[in-house]
């Protein structure tokens, strides 16, 4: 696996980010275009198999989180890892302060993603949260949200790495929004292989008679049919 941040540069500059962003307004997420090759993906999938790689690995079924596994990287990520992440940033920067302002938060998220994370390391918040995500036939992942601690980037980016229909069947990606003073709506997608989903960590901004507010989002994986499963979750805050 070689794609260095130029290459993954090219890549992210092929999706048309205005659309992205009106998509990601309407919906709370909103797909690239394609990042990784297919031979890219397997290389990626491939790695879950070298634990050496990982700080931890979480047991859903024991969590009560649903029914599969995940591992975190450590922070010596993998070249197209380290690369994707840092070719995205730049791009989700404006949407987050975008919403932000809307939302009448703060914005503490700097022009370079290594001083973000500093920032994340000083507060406390120093383990790695990038994610490869393995489910296999009857896994499960419950809705829920990515907040780690107290320093927040409001956008993440989720690689589907299999041919969903040919290495799997189910497993669609499904988040839940609770609209104010309304009642909730889901939206399931399929993640492409090579492809990103960028969406909402915790809210995004939704227009009321009254001004902006904060729909909630919840995010999960409904139950896999057949075959596996595997994604790569692309997170840009560090976790405490």
């Amino acid at each position: 696996m070689t794609l260095t941040l130029t290459q993954a540069r090219r890549r992210v500059a092929g999706t048309d980010w205005e659309a992205l962003a009106a998509e990601l307004d309407e919906h709370g997420s909103a797909p690239t275009g394609q990042l990784l090759t297919p031979a890219e993906c397997r290389d990626l999938a491939a790695l879950y198999e070298k634990p050496e790689l990982f700080r931890t690995t979480v047991d859903l079924a024991r969590h009560r989180f649903g029914s599969g596994e995940y591992r975190y990287f450590t922070h010596a990520l993998p070249t197209p890892v380290a690369a994707l992440r840092a070719a995205l940033y730049p791009r989700l920067l404006p949407v987050a302060r975008d919403w932000a302002a809307r939302l009448g938060r703060p914005a503490p998220w700097p022009d370079s993603l290594t001083e973000w994370l500093e920032r994340c390391h000083a507060a406390g918040q120093d383990r790695s949260a990038q994610i490869l995500l393995r489910y296999g036939a009857g896994d499960w992942n419950a809705l829920h949200r990515d907040v780690f601690g107290e320093l927040l980037f409001p956008l993440q980016v989720v690689v589907g790495l299999d041919e969903h229909g040919t290495d799997y069947t189910g497993g669609e990606f499904l988040m839940v929004e609770q609209r104010p003073r309304a009642q909730s709506r889901g939206i399931s997608t399929v993640l492409r292989q090579g492809h990103g989903l960028v969406f909402t960590t915790r809210d995004h901004p939704v227009r009321t008679r009254r001004g902006w507010s904060a729909g909630a989002i919840r995010h999960g994986v409904s139950t896999v049919h057949s075959g596996r499963r595997h994604a790569l979750g692309l997170v840009f805050h560090d976790a405490a």
